[in-house]
């Protein structure tokens, strides 16, 4: 909670953009995990979600970890809950199994054990930091040494450029970068140009086996494509549903190829979630399309964006994300 409000604080969040270069700027890595603000004191460390829900109870390694480095001093810190993979790199499918879980058993805190990545501190000792720069906070939050093997205080980089910066993340299969301003103020609950975050993202093909009719200003078009490529056995699998990255005509355009493609029943081998196909119009496979995505986690695309159809690929050339 806010020493001065009493309420959760809301954390201060980044614009999607490219990324930039110039002296201006500091560069941090991006986790792919939960967003929370911690807030210690006199009372035990809480953990609260971006939309200031207590998560506190799902996290309790973090919270105990808050306790031994702060013993009760008063702050307020801002980071990301993160679990890392076998490969050490941030899962969010992993993560998935904690989150909404109030009391994880020991069993699936060792599966799925969470760490704090903390980058921002907006209050110390009941003072708050919020109107400092960027780089003023960093000290301070440098100086309050939280060293802890479930609490980390990542890096932030001066005077390299985006591009670089984005090349590394790509080469350590991380989300993407954030490039803050570095005399920016924290602006809780507000979505400021001072932070730019520009993802790290991969790219598959899918076969387009059908779309859900679009809606509102997509009515006429379609709303999303549903996605499918070949597992090992050569079977038909959905991996998901697309709904973005079209322009109003190319949505309009792509319902008129595919009602003249469409067949009566599902190309799938296995029915794909019934929520994601209600009121759906299937059509033979034989479109292929490239995607844009974030993650390929549960047999489904995380993310997703059209980029477009692809004329020079057949359909029984496609496969599952991230075996080509």
């Amino acid at each position: 909670m806010s020493p001065v409000t009493g309420k959760p604080v809301l954390p201060m969040l980044a614009t999607l953009g490219n990324s930039p270069t110039g002296e201006r700027w500091a560069f941090e890595s991006q986790w792919d995990g939960q967003r929370a603000i911690a807030t210690t004191g006199s009372k035990a460390p809480a953990l609260w979600s971006r939309n200031g829900n207590d998560i506190s109870g799902s996290f309790p390694e973090v919270v105990d970890a808050l306790s031994a480095v702060l013993d009760g001093r008063e702050t307020v810190l801002d980071g990301e809950i993160v679990a890392l993979g076998p490969d050490g790199v941030p899962s969010f499918s992993l993560l998935q199994r904690r989150m909404r879980v109030l009391k994880p058993t020991a069993q699936l805190r060792n599966e799925a054990l969470a760490s704090y990545y903390v980058f921002d501190v907006l209050d110390v000792d009941g003072t708050s930091t919020t109107d400092l720069p960027y780089l003023e906070r960093r000290e301070a939050l440098a100086n309050l040494s939280l060293e802890h093997p479930r609490i980390k205080v990542p890096p932030h980089r001066l005077n390299v450029d985006g591009p670089t910066m984005l090349q590394v993340a790509k080469k350590h299969h991380l989300e993407g970068i954030v490039a803050k301003n570095i005399a920016s103020p924290y602006q809780p609950g507000k979505r400021s140009r001072d932070w730019l975050k520009t993802p790290v993202r991969a790219n598959t093909e899918g076969i387009v086996c059908g779309f859900v009719p679009g809606s509102g200003s997509a009515t006429g078009g379609i709303g999303s494509l549903i996605l499918g490529a070949h597992d090992d056995s050569g079977a038909l699998i959905y991996i998901g549903n697309v709904g973005s990255g079209f322009t109003d005509r190319q949505r309009r355009e792509l319902r008129d190829q595919l009602i003249e493609l469409e067949r009566p029943t599902s190309p799938f081998a296995v029915a794909p979630p019934r929520g994601n196909v209600r009121e759906c119009r299937w059509a033979e496979p034989v479109l292929v399309c490239d995607v844009e995505y974030r993650e390929y986690v549960s047999g489904s695309l995380r993310h997703p964006a059209f980029k477009g159809i692809r004329g020079d690929k057949r359909e029984d050339e496609v496969v599952l994300p991230g075996r080509h």
